[in-house]
């Protein structure tokens, strides 16, 4: 069976065993029940069967040559796994189109049972390997510090994660219902969301940021400014920039192309498991997307909140460009 029928069932299997859990949700959307899909990690909430497995992932081991990107949820993931797999690629977009990203740069954490298992993935490919994660810096298995990998971090402005978030649990099945887009706001300010807090998550990475093997780069840099991001991407990876070179990953990985592109716009997946129907996988690709959702009184909500959490910390993030 093919690794990308292998994720089709993980989500299916999901989507199965949820599906009587979100009938009940939406017939109360006020209610975002989170006992029946998430458990805690070190207090942080996470998806069930990653916690069930948990201890695989603390114990894996790295390799010298890994190259680890991560990210908070919704935070350009995809876009930035693409890219990178491009300059490994030596821009060869055919090699890239071969399978579905997810497979090209597992994600390490993700388990359910044995359809998927992101652990076992990593420990068969080869080396160089590139794996995606969304853990925050002091829950990277302690391997990766050890051994000096190279780390590429991706941060987004809060107000726009929240928002792709809220979309992301409307489509994907096996999340419950998230309720009105304040009532999950406010979740996410409390960091009563998949993988915690934002501010925790950002700042421990931030924290990092001097590290030579650590490159910290923002989302908002990328959009406004995609050329000058790659060439510093492959000049941490040790790869010369071409002028030829930089403008074929562009244009593959603009936004544009990756929506079109089934390897890694996740269309093979059907409505049921992923219904793209209420929002697309991706699904805008802007930065401040945030207005068109807050409200005047939410956003001042979450500015004060916001200047609370990130008391004392450098990191300054644009909310549009």
């Amino acid at each position: 069976m093919s690794p990308m029928h292998l994720y089709s069932l993980w989500y299916l299997s999901t989507y199965l065993c949820s599906c009587e859990q979100v009938y009940h949700c939406m017939m109360d959307s006020s209610k975002f029940d989170s006992s029946s899909y998430f458990g805690r990690i070190h207090g942080i909430l996470m998806y069930k069967d990653f916690v069930e497995f948990w201890d695989d992932v603390e114990a894996f081991e790295a390799r010298p040559d890994d190259l680890v990107i991560a990210t908070y949820p919704k935070s350009g993931t995809t876009w930035l796994s693409e890219i990178v797999d491009m300059i490994y690629k030596e821009g060869d977009v055919e090699k890239c189109k071969e399978d579905a990203i997810f497979n090209r740069v597992p994600y390490l954490e993700c388990r359910k049972e044995d359809v998927m298992n992101g652990v076992k993935q990593l420990k068969q490919m080869a080396s160089p390997r590139i794996m995606k994660t969304h853990l925050s810096a002091d829950l990277l298995p302690g391997s990766f510090w050890e051994k000096n990998c190279k780390m590429i971090y991706l941060c987004r402005n809060a107000k726009d994660v929240v928002v792709s978030f809220y979309y992301f649990f409307l489509m994907v099945a096996g999340h419950p219902h998230p309720g009105s887009f304040q009532e999950f706001v406010e979740k996410f300010m409390d960091g009563e969301v998949p993988y915690g807090s934002w501010y925790r998550h950002a700042k421990s990475w931030w924290e990092k940021r001097k590290k030579p093997h650590v490159l910290f780069l923002f989302y908002e840099d990328m959009q406004e400014d995609i050329k000058r991001e790659v060439i510093k991407l492959m000049q941490f990876l040790g790869r010369k920039p071409s002028e030829e070179l930089v403008d074929k990953i562009v244009q593959h990985t603009s936004f544009h192309e990756m929506k079109n592109n089934p390897s890694t716009n996740y269309t093979m997946l059907p409505d049921e498991i992923m219904n793209q129907k209420i929002s697309p996988f991706m699904r805008k690709g802007i930065v401040g997307d945030w207005k068109n959702h807050f409200t005047v009184a939410l956003n001042e909500k979450f500015d004060t909140h916001y200047e609370q959490e990130m008391k004392g910390s450098t990191l300054k993030l644009q909310t549009e460009i």
